[in-house]
């Protein structure tokens, strides 16, 4: 018996030196809200998308912090769209064995709860944008398994259904004929299991100061333009992935959910320069969104994101000097989480120290669910952020905008999902 096998070993090794202070920031976004709570689901990007338009909704109409747009509502129409698209790839790909390496990798999760946030752009842009008041959480919100496991069995089904009848040379446009019953059935599983989205409601609510706040008869659209004014296809994404060349322009093989919808595009940067305009739109006092290898080196009896929070040398004798690429490379790092970055202390040179950083488990761990993130996790662990297109360089823009992007594997780390 030692002190390791009787306790928590990421918290008897943790050094006190970096748990000190942890949770100041000298610059922080006025109004940020509560932490929410996507429970045992992987809707982060979701929750992460709509935190960082509900802060402008709580600074225009003096909102409470528990205030919420509906994630289960972006939730329930990507399912239908990922159906939708994985089938569109089985037509696609119907000709290939299905052993082949594609068939098997789309097969594998063809409607994960994780996504990109040009996923997050394409369903707002369709479908709109509701209160949590009028479509909130059920039980398949707090554990979507079952509802997965279910749909997933389905489109394996159809998948099947669908190579068969083009290996007998059933015509492309009857395929898709029956494709239509097909997503029917779909529709109709997750209406069971999330009920059906509203297609008119009225918000109402009081604000901070006991206000009525009242938009009747209001549409998912014009609840995204009118009420919560949402330009999401104004924003960009920022990659910082160091196996590959910077200022050019990426892409993932097959990774989208709305057929048709706006792609998966990322401009591969330098993670310094990526900070400073990350910064600069925290001083602007607007949060960020962010992608993140979210299970590594997090301490969450402290709320603390470190490398050098746990003294893996203290017990173990052992160090790790594997660089950013080669995690990647080696299966050991990739995107899994997306949160909203909130705040940044800066030392007296103006360089980053420490970021504040709002998660979507409540008030789980940390400065009531807000987790402290140091600079060097950032450098190591941070692969994305997702800015305006006015807070980037022109040049960034008229990359995306004119250049034709690299095409990375179906299977590549940078198509995880978080």
């Amino acid at each position: 018996m030692n002190v390791i096998t009787a306790n928590d070993p990421w918290n008897v090794l943790v050094n006190p030196a970096h748990t000190k202070n942890r949770h100041t920031f000298n610059v922080k976004i006025k109004t940020e809200g509560d932490c929410p709570n996507q429970k045992d689901t992987g809707r982060c990007w979701i929750f992460a998308g709509t935190s960082v338009l509900r802060i402008e909704m709580m600074k225009r109409f003096n909102l409470k912090p528990d205030f919420e747009i509906s994630q289960t509502y972006l939730f329930f129409y990507d399912k239908f769209e990922k159906a939708n698209s994985f089938l569109e790839h089985m037509i696609d790909l119907a000709d290939r064995d299905v052993d082949d390496r594609e068939v098997q990798f789309l097969l594998t999760n063809p409607v994960e709860d994780g996504g990109t946030f040009s996923m997050y752009i394409n369903v707002v842009k369709k479908y709109g944008l509701v209160p949590k008041s009028a479509y909130g959480e059920v039980e398949a919100t707090c554990s979507s398994h079952k509802m997965n496991g279910l749909i997933t069995a389905r489109l394996r089904e159809f998948a099947l259904q669908i190579r068969n009848a083009l290996a007998q040379g059933v015509p492309v446009n009857e395929v898709r004929l029956v494709k239509r019953d097909m997503l029917q059935e779909i529709y109709r599983i997750l209406v069971i299991f999330l009920s059906e989205p509203p297609k008119t409601f009225d918000w109402e609510l009081y604000d901070k100061d006991g206000v009525f706040i009242s938009y009747p008869d209001l549409t998912p659209q014009k609840f995204r333009d009118d009420v919560v004014e949402a330009k999401v296809e104004d924003n960009i994404s920022l990659l910082n992935d160091t196996r590959h060349e910077y200022n050019k322009v990426y892409t993932v093989n097959r990774l989208r959910n709305v057929v048709g919808g706006i792609p998966v595009l990322y401009v591969n940067i330098d993670v310094e320069h990526m900070k400073q305009l990350v910064i600069k739109v925290l001083k602007s006092d607007r949060g960020v969104w962010f992608g993140v290898d979210g299970g590594q080196f997090l301490n969450r009896k402290y709320g603390i994101h470190d490398t050098r929070l746990t003294d893996y040398r203290l017990a173990f004798d052992v160090e790790f000097n594997t660089t950013k690429s080669d995690r990647v490379r080696y299966k050991g790092s990739l995107m899994t989480h997306a949160m909203v970055l909130t705040g940044v202390h800066l030392d007296e040179h103006g360089k980053p120290v420490r970021w504040r950083v709002q998660n979507s488990y409540a008030k789980s761990c940390g400065d009531e669910g807000f987790l402290s993130m140091s600079d060097e996790f950032f450098t190591e662990y941070v692969f994305q952020v997702v800015l305006e297109k006015k807070d980037v360089p022109d040049e960034y823009v008229n990359l995306l905008e004119t250049e034709t992007p690299v095409v990375l594997n179906a299977w590549d780390p940078m198509g995880s999902l978080a």
